[in-house]
């Protein structure tokens, strides 16, 4: 018969699935506890055409179509930062499952910013109450029997969090796979030296921890990947190697950010997804529109 302290170790480690959306070079992912068969799903994307203006919920659909073959409940909606280049199905994953939803509690500091740039008025609350939990650093909860922790991981964002979900930790924008390097900082809030502080402490976990990335776009050629090891990403990563200094990351990071245009979905994402998913509410001829401010970001696409 297995000990007890087996059985409580095989517990730690989440059956993960993840589920790349070409469109915007996002996994997702669901997270379940094999015992309990208990679940989150991280990071999940509503779909959205820019050239048409049609959203759908075909990837969020597929990952409810996996957990229902799979025989999992979803305990927890977990969004690891507010995403620049797709909508989050956050909210619309609630309204199908009840589930909680959460994120880190610095979204507020996000909301705050945002709703400047899009000259939201009062009615729009920065306070994080779209969510049904805000996670600090440090925080802790469990997925079934599995230990979840919490760690703020802002450079990216400034309310960027990295889930320690078991031996899994979901980085999102902070590390990329290893052939790929790391995530940019140039958006309103980021900051290459933080995120090389938020590296540095994912970094610190166990070699064997498994890394779980939130992009990939398939470096020369490949196909798509997104699971790695933190002693992979300390051994490979191209920027962890050629950065033996946080000067050099900052460097280097910002180097490459200079030369890379603004995402093409930030101005319609960022108002969706600091309201935790919703879209905006329907006009009087029961429409939706987005609100699109010019000249609020720097650089032009054709410089």
């Amino acid at each position: 018969m297995a000990s007890r302290a087996t059985i409580t170790a095989k517990a730690q480690i989440p059956l993960v699935k993840g589920f790349y959306e070409e469109r915007s070079g996002s996994i997702q992912y669901v997270a379940a506890c094999p015992s309990t068969r208990r679940c989150a799903i991280v990071d999940p994307v509503l779909d959205f055409d820019e050239k048409s203006g049609a959203t759908a919920t075909r990837s969020a659909d597929g990952i409810l179509d996996y957990i229902a073959s799979q025989g999992l409940t979803v305990e927890w909606i977990l969004d690891t930062h507010p995403h620049a280049d797709h909508f989050s199905a956050a909210h619309y994953l609630k309204d199908r499952t009840g589930a909680p939803t959460a994120i880190g509690a610095r979204i507020v500091d996000v909301q705050t910013l945002w709703k400047t740039i899009y000259n939201f008025g009062s009615n729009f609350p920065a306070d994080g109450s779209q969510w049904d939990r805000l996670f600090a650093g440090g925080d802790t909860f469990r997925i079934g029997d599995i230990n979840v922790a919490v760690m703020f991981s802002p450079g990216h964002t400034l309310a960027s969090i990295t889930y320690v979900i078991g031996d899994a930790a979901f980085v999102h924008d902070t590390l990329f796979m290893p052939d790929s390097g790391t995530a940019r900082c140039d958006f309103p809030g980021g900051d290459a030296g933080t995120l090389w502080r938020s590296i540095q402490r994912i970094l610190a976990l166990p070699g064997e921890t498994r890394v779980f990335t939130g992009h990939d776009y398939k470096a020369n050629g490949r196909e798509a990947r997104w699971e790695s090891t933190v002693a992979e990403q300390k051994a490979s990563n191209i920027h962890v190697v050629a950065a033996k200094t946080e000067a050099d990351f900052v460097r280097i990071r910002t180097t490459r950010d200079a030369t890379l245009p603004m995402p093409k979905l930030i101005l319609h994402a960022l108002q969706v997804n600091i309201n935790g998913g919703r879209l905006p509410e329907p006009e009087s001829n029961g429409k939706r529109y987005l609100k699109f401010p010019l000249d609020a970001l720097k650089g032009a696409a054709w410089e």
